[in-house]
C-alpha cells in the first residue's frame, strides 16, 4: 500500500483542486490511485461542485469520498481558519466499493437504505454522515445487533453547522444529505479512538434506571454518590466536573481491572435535584458498570498518546505506509493550548507519513469491538506499509 497527500490553502476552488491533485498524485510517483479522500474547509460550501471537478480533471474517475469540514487536518497541521483542501489518496489497498446511504421517514418511523452490510464480510467501511439527515447512532446500534464484527470508522460532517446543511463527496458528486462511504474488504487498516477522559472515584453498578435514565447507582441516587466524589475530590478535579460531567460505560464487564480507554464516553445532559436522578447520552442498563470521569487536555494528550504508542508497537516494526485522522470540532484549540496538537502527535508518532482528515460533529470508531458515536474523541485510521515499502516513501 502506498499514500500520497496534499494540503492546499486558498480560497480558489479551481486552484485549491488542481493543486492538491497534482501533488498528491505526484507523491504517488504516477501510480493510478485506488482511493480518495477529501477534505475542504467551509469556504467551498458553495463551491464544493467546482472543487470536486478540478481534482477529478487531473485524477480521473476514482472511488472518492470526503466533506466540507470546520476544521481541515492535512500533515502535522490543523488548519481551523482560512481556506483549506486536504487530499489523501491511496494504491494498493485491494477494491474499493464506495456507496451512498440515505434515512427515508417511514409511518412506521424511518429506514435505512442504499447499502447492505453483509455478515461475515472482512475488511473496513469508511464513512462520512450528515449530522442533520442521517442518523449514524441507530446504523451503529443495527449493526452491532444484527451485523456483529463490521467495522466503521470516520465521523459526522462539521462544513456548515450554522447553516445545518452538510455537502459530501462521493466520487464525482457532490451530495447535501445521507452518508457516504468506502468498503474496503482486503486492506489491512489498524484503528484506534482516543476519547480523551479519565476515571474518578469508584466504579457503580446501574442498580435502576429507565431508557437513558439512571436512578441508582449501588442503590443510592447518582448525585448523592456525585456529591461524596466531589468531596473527596481536589479543586481542580473539582473544577473539571463542574466544567462538563461525564459517565464511563464498562465494555467488558468482564474484564478485572479497568483503565482509561476501557469505558464508552457518554455526556450527563440533565440531573434531577429532587430524585437524584441524571440523564446520559445513551441507553442505559440495570447490572451495566458505570464510573464518573473528567475530561481535560492532559488526559485527552495523555490518552492519545498512549494509543498511538500502543498502536506503533502492534506494527511490529513495519513502516506506516498513511492515516487518516477524524478529530472532535471540541478538541483543537477549543481544547489545547497549542495548535494542532492530534495531527502534531500522530506525524510525531507515527512518522512523516501522509495524513487527512477533518473536525467532525462525531466521531465514529469501535472500542472492544462493538461500533459506536462518540464525541470529543480522535478516531484514527493506520495503513501499514508493504513489507517492502521504504518508510516515508509517498
Amino acid at each position: 500500500m502506498k499514500a500520497g497527500a496534499a494540503l492546499v490553502l486558498t480560497a480558489d476552488p479551481e486552484e485549491a483542486g488542481g493543486r492538491a491533485a497534482g501533488e498528491a498524485c505526484a507523491a504517488l510517483g504516477g501510480i493510478r490511485p485506488a482511493l480518495g479522500v477529501l477534505f475542504a474547509s467551509g469556504h467551498f460550501l458553495s463551491s464544493a461542485e467546482t472543487l470536486l471537478r478540478a481534482i477529478t480533471a487531473q485524477t480521473g474517475p476514482i472511488p472518492l469520498v470526503g466533506c466540507i469540514a470546520e476544521a481541515v487536518v492535512g500533515g502535522a497541521r490543523e488548519v481551523e481558519s482560512g481556506p483549506a483542501v486536504s487530499l489523501w489518496l491511496a494504491a494498493g489497498l485491494g477494491p474499493v466499493e464506495t456507496f451512498a446511504m440515505e434515512f427515508v421517514r417511514t409511518p412506521s418511523g424511518g429506514a435505512i437504505g442504499g447499502y447492505r452490510f453483509e455478515p461475515g464480510r472482512p475488511g473496513i467501511h469508511l464513512m462520512i454522515c450528515d449530522p442533520f439527515t442521517f442518523p449514524a447512532d441507530d446504523l451503529l446500534a443495527h449493526l452491532n445487533q444484527h451485523v456483529p464484527h463490521t467495522v466503521i470508522l470516520g465521523g459526522m460532517a462539521s462544513g456548515g453547522l450554522d447553516q445545518r446543511q452538510s455537502r459530501l463527496f462521493l466520487d464525482g458528486r457532490v451530495l447535501s444529505q445521507g452518508a457516504v462511504g468506502a468498503y474496503l474488504p482486503e486492506a489491512e487498516v489498524h484503528t484506534l479512538v482516543s476519547q480523551g477522559c479519565r476515571p474518578v472515584g469508584n466504579p457503580y453498578t446501574v442498580t435502576a434506571a429507565s431508557g437513558n435514565v439512571i436512578h441508582e447507582l449501588g442503590g443510592r441516587p447518582p448525585m448523592e454518590r456525585l456529591q461524596d466524589l466531589a468531596g473527596a475530590l481536589s479543586a481542580r478535579e473539582r473544577e473539571l466536573l463542574a466544567s462538563g460531567l461525564h459517565v464511563g460505560m464498562v465494555v467488558d464487564e468482564y474484564q478485572a481491572e479497568r483503565r482509561q480507554g476501557d469505558f464508552v464516553i457518554r455526556g450527563v445532559i440533565a440531573a434531577d435535584q429532587e430524585s437524584g436522578a441524571i440523564a446520559v447520552g445513551d441507553q442505559v442498563e440495570v447490572g451495566q458498570t458505570v464510573q464518573f470521569q473528567v475530561r481535560d487536555a492532559g488526559s485527552a494528550d495523555e490518552d492519545l498518546r498512549r494509543m498511538l504508542e500502543r498502536e506503533v508497537a502492534a506494527l511490529d516494526g513495519r513502516p506506516p505506509a498513511g492515516a487518516l485522522l477524524f478529530t472532535c470540532n471540541g478538541r483543537g484549540s477549543r481544547l489545547f493550548s497549542e495548535p494542532d496538537h492530534d495531527a502534531e502527535l500522530v506525524a510525531r508518532l507515527v512518522g512523516d507519513v501522509p495524513v487527512a482528515g477533518c473536525s467532525c460533529a462525531g466521531e465514529l470508531g469501535p472500542v472492544a469491538g462493538r461500533n459506536y458515536l462518540h464525541g470529543f474523541t480522535a478516531s484514527i485510521a493506520v495503513f501499514p506499509a508493504d513489507p517492502e515499502t521504504p518508510q516515508g516513501v509517498g
